[in-house]
């Protein structure tokens, strides 16, 4: 992975799309703030790369179906955790 400032950029900006699809999907409410649910996404985003590259996915012409739909179950999971431990803690 080779980032530049357009990469980071990038990333950010997925991470938050991602992170808004995992919210979207996750059922019940998430008391977590926005900068938490976009650094889950990030988060979804490098590791769902890493897991697809590795299993030879993250290369194919045109979109990345696989790819995309590990990033995005990635997500909901990240945003699932983020909640369950910011969540329980705002409510303290």
């Amino acid at each position: 992975m080779n980032f530049g400032f357009w990469g980071i950029i990038w990333t950010i900006v997925i991470g938050l799309v991602l992170g808004v699809i995992g919210r979207l999907i996750l059922p019940g409410k998430q008391n977590i703030p926005i900068w938490l649910t976009i650094l889950a996404g990030v988060v979804a985003s490098i590791v769902g790369y890493l897991i697809a590259n590795a299993l030879g996915v993250a290369t194919t012409n045109g979109v990345d179906w696989i790819e995309l739909i590990i990033k995005i179950v990635l997500a909901v999971a990240a945003v699932a955790g983020a909640t369950a431990l910011y969540g329980n803690r705002a409510r303290a």
